[in-house]
Parts: structure tokens; sequence; C-alpha cells
């Protein structure tokens, strides 16, 4: 999220300024190619009417998900969206993006660490702990790498894998950037059959799709994969469900690394209709960081991807992610937001986060997860929020960090060709509540949707509020006022998720 790809961006406009600011993005830029998002009925009949609106209005039909009323549509037309909202039928509509290509890009938080020579260290911590074997953790082994994942034990998921490593016939879909499923430590467990690329609006499931681009640095959603589900194989680290398959679904725009409406819808309607058991969304829907529903081509994006997330859930699909990087408490008054359009020119807004959402994390539903180091204690850059967070999960702190083996507060895990590094961010949590819901469900293959995230509430072990004034960084100042209980909190929702009993309750 802006510190992270686990966040949301908008440039909505504060109280009172200049409804020019809050046009159309296309309105003002003549003859640039943007994509839209049109909401309307599912009947063929407005289907059919609000299709030929959109060719009247200088537009081009993309795809049409005739089950949740979403058309997808290209235009240069700077009027097409207040065209298209006059047309009976049509619920909102808007431009995905404030600009026709992509300019910015988002990173975590914190650039990668890799870990130079993996084969080296494996063998030098062989030495240390002792070899490993396959099926590693029923005998009471490990994988060559795990004794740098200080995060398995944390949600004491090493223990959960002697009672169970979750069930192949469960899918996690990583909506994200790509995936290597050619690396040696997700090969093994990679559902190609459940895997596509959605960037543009329509999935793409030719072979090799779903990687991620070669330059760019798109390496994200590999990271989130190896958290989710590397196996026990002899090969580098464990995933929290390393018996469960992982599939990718590619979203992110070449060059950029930003996540836009139309492929987001594409993402979730793919997941529902292939099957998948899991969604793990680490990332917000850009250029919005927060969607207000005042703004046309906000509520548009964000109405476009609440259908799709809730046909998901419809369908059997939990839908998991990250609460974002901003340290922002999301159930303030208010929040600044200085970061939207972040495809564009930014301008700074005061927005209300109980009615300006970040997307897909705020949506109903939604399994919202805040961060943790190795303490445990909220990460410092984790949003959070009384009656947002659901639960939290493992994400790294540099501010915390763990002794023995593990000299680095973020995560380990998987990274394209063949390599493996920390990061930190919500986007690192998300995945380790993906991993335990897809314990869940291995074990409680009929739950659905809503008795998972009950389970995962249920089961989650609650550090309460801080003591002490929250100050991570050290410097005097209270960061942020953690409000709520012991059981129910603004930092941890219902607590840090608990991989062994999702395995034997």
């Amino acid at each position: 999220m802006p510190l992270g790809l686990a966040l949301t961006a908008s440039l909505a406009v504060l109280p009172g300024v200049s409804s020019a600011l809050a046009q159309d993005s296309s309105d003002s830029k003549s003859g640039e190619k943007l994509s839209y998002v049109v909401n309307t009925g599912t009947d063929a009949a407005t289907l059919k009417r609000v299709q030929k609106a959109v060719t009247e209005a200088d537009g081009s039909v993309v795809t049409t998900h005739k089950k949740i009323g979403v058309i997808v549509a290209h235009s240069a037309n700077p009027e097409f969206g207040e065209t298209l909202r006059a047309v009976d039928g049509v619920d909102s509509a808007g431009a995905t993006r404030t600009a026709p290509l992509a300019s910015s890009a988002r990173t975590d938080v914190g650039k990668p660490e890799y870990i130079k020579d993996p084969k080296a260290m494996a063998a030098k911590l062989a030495e240390k702990n002792g070899p490993t074997v396959r099926e590693g953790a029923a005998a009471g082994k490990t994988e060559p790498l795990e004794s740098l994942q200080w995060d398995i034990p944390a949600i004491k998921a090493d223990k959960a894998h002697r009672v169970s490593q979750g069930s192949d016939k469960v899918t996690v879909a990583v909506i994200d950037t790509g995936v290597d499923d050619t690396h040696p430590d997700l090969k093994p467990n990679f559902a190609a059959g459940q895997s596509a690329n959605c960037v543009g609006g329509t999935p793409d499931t030719s072979p090799g799709a779903w990687r991620p681009y070669e330059e760019g640095g798109s390496y994200h959603g590999t990271h989130v994969a190896g958290t989710v589900a590397a196996p026990r194989n002899d090969v580098g680290i464990a995933g929290v469900a390393p018996g469960a398959q992982v599939a990718s679904i590619k979203v992110s725009e070449q060059g950029s690394s930003l996540f836009y409406a139309e492929a987001v819808v594409c993402a979730f309607a793919f997941a529902a209709e292939k099957g998948v058991e899991v969604t793990n969304n680490s990332y917000y829907v850009d250029p919005w960081l927060y969607n207000c529903p005042d703004q046309a081509d906000q509520a548009a994006i964000a109405e476009a991807v609440g259908r799709a997330a809730e046909y998901a859930e419809d369908k059997g699909v939990l839908n998991v992610a990250s609460a974002g990087n901003s340290s922002h408490d999301l159930a303030a008054d208010e929040i600044v937001d200085d970061t939207s359009p972040n495809d564009s020119t930014p301008a700074e807004r005061t927005i209300d986060p109980a009615e300006c959402l970040d997307v897909p994390a705020q949506l109903p539903g939604v399994v919202t997860v805040s961060a943790t180091g190795a303490d445990p204690l909220k990460s410092y850059y984790s949003n959070y929020g009384e009656g947002v967070i659901d639960v939290a999960a493992p994400g790294g702190d540099k501010y915390q960090v763990p002794g023995g083996d593990a000299k680095n507060g973020g995560i380990l895990s998987t990274m394209p060709d063949g390599d493996y590094a920390y990061l930190q961010g919500t986007s690192m949590a998300a995945p380790h509540v993906s991993g335990v819901a897809a314990l869940v469900k291995s074990k409680h293959p009929k739950a659905t949707p809503q008795e998972i995230q009950w389970r995962l509430k249920a089961w989650s072990d609650n550090p309460g509020c801080p003591t002490e004034p929250y100050d991570p960084d050290g410097d005097g100042d209270v960061d942020a006022e953690c409000a709520g209980h012991d059981k129910v909190n603004s930092f941890y929702g219902y607590g840090i998720v608990d991989a062994l009993d999702a395995v034997r309750k």
C-alpha cells in the first residue's frame, strides 16, 4: 500500500473545492483513450441497450460480465462517462484511471533484502540445525531456510503442519503482479488451470501468461505465493499451507505495477468461475487510495469491484485483503490523502473513511488484515481501525527484529528466478491469513466463506492494546492510539491468526 502494494489510492476533492476537480478524469483530457467500468442491470435487454449506448458514445466494449452487470469499455470521448451515466439502466459509470498510460510505480515498505546465496545459506543452517527431510514437519524437521522464518512459529504453523499441511483440493488464488511458477519452491503446488492474466479486463489463460513481467521488479506476487503455500519439499522455505494449491491471477499493468478496476473485476470473476476457495488481495485498486461515493469515477470503481467480490463470495470464495501501509486509522473521523491519483498528479484531500473506502480491503465480506512484527506488536506502517480490522498476522517490522537465527524483521519468502528475499508490509500479512484460511477449508471442506471467517476470528490470539504508549520508532511521539479491549480492538481486530487451532478444531 503506497508504502506497499497493499493500500488503496484516490484523488477525491476537499470539501468546498471547485467541482471541476471532481469531474471525470476523462472530461479534462480530450482525445486520450481511457478505460471505463459501466455498472448496469444483469437482464439481457438492459445489457444490450447499454452496450449500444457505449458504441453510440464513441466507445468500444472490451468485455461484459453479464452475471454482475459490469461492462468494461474504452473511449477517447472526453464526455463518455457523463454520457453513459445518463443512460437508462446505468447505475454508475466512470473512468478507471486518470492517465491513458500508467506512469507511477509503487513499492513495498522498503526494498527486498535478498539472501545472496540461498543454497549456501541452507547448507550453513543445515550444519547448525541438522538435516531436513521430505514431509519435514510431520517428522519434526524443517525446511532448509525455515529457521529464518520467525513468522511461521508466530502463528503456530510449524506445529499445525504436524497435524495437517492442507489439502491439494483447496486453492488460494494470488491476485497480484503474477507468480513465477517455475520457482522450485512453488512449482509442486501451482494450479495452472486456475491461473490467468486479467490485465485489460479479459482473462488470458495461455501458458505462462500469469507470470510476472521480466522487467519492472514484479516480484510481489511471487513473494506472496510462497508465504501461502510453499511446499515442504526440502527446498527453501515452508508456506503456511504447504499442502494446498496456489494459483496466479495477474492484474498489474506492465511498467507501473498499478492495479486497475477492470483487471480486478476480471480476477474475482475468474476465481469464482474456476472454483478457487480463497483469494489473496495484497493491493489496493488504483488510482485512488480511497474511493468516495460522491465522485463519479470512484463510485463506479467501488461498485464494479464490489459486485465482483460479492459474486466470488456467493460462489464460495473467501476474499482476504491487506489493510494498507499508511498508518491510517480507518475508523477516524477524517483522513488526509495526498497520494491520489497515483497515475497522474496527486492532490491533497480530506476524506471520511466511513464513506470513502479502501478497495477491496473495506468491501463487505472481505477479511481485512493488519500487520504485526515479531514482538508481537502492530507494525509501525500498518493501517488499523476499530470495527475495520478483522484479524492480524505477521507482516514484518524493522523495529521488531527477532533473535536467534533470524536477524531480519521482515518476512522471508520466494522471489522470481529461484531467489528468496525479506519484505515487510501488510501485503505480507494477508497471505498468512489466506494460508490459515486454506487450512480451515481443508479440514472443513463444506465451510462457507462466512463460516471460515468466523473460525479465523474465533481462534485468533489477541495481544490486547499495548499497555505502554505506541511509539515503535522511539522518538517520543505516540504514533497511534489503540481502541477497544483484549478480545477485539483497532490494532488486531479479533487477534493474530492461529494455524494450529485451524487444523485441530
